[in-house]
């Protein structure tokens, strides 16, 4: 296997540090099943910054950001912001998969077997 390595802002540790622990109901929820490589054994980080952004979760191994996606998401700005966040990322190889909070909320074994069968029909190592 491969190692890459995927280059980020130095200064974005802090807020990663203060996005991790002041994390949204939703995202505490989904950390519950993605940490200790509960998820097909792999290992998931959160707050990871990667260029010049933080995504929400990410697996090194399978260079997958998990993002999950409140209200706030929902304005012709935020998504545009969103768009230009993502594809920038994604030049790094990282793919995405995106939730919306209530999605987690509400079926949060939904949202992991949406995550365990995209691993399966993905996985690069």
């Amino acid at each position: 296997m491969v190692k890459v390595i995927i280059p980020y802002r130095p200064e974005l540790t802090e807020l990663a540090r203060e996005f991790r622990n002041n994390p949204t109901p939703a995202e505490k929820i989904l950390w519950q099943k993605l940490k200790g490589k509960q998820i097909m054994g792999y290992d998931f980080h959160r707050q990871k910054p990667i260029g010049h952004y933080v995504v929400d979760f990410f697996c090194p191994r399978l260079l997958l950001a998990i993002e999950l996606d409140g209200s706030v998401h929902e304005t012709d700005y935020a998504m545009l912001r969103d768009e230009v966040r993502q594809e920038s990322t994604e030049e790094f190889g990282v793919i995405f998969l995106r939730f919306k909070n209530f999605e987690v909320e509400k079926n949060v074994d939904g949202v992991v077997k949406e995550i365990e069968e995209w691993i399966r029909r993905n996985k690069r190592f």
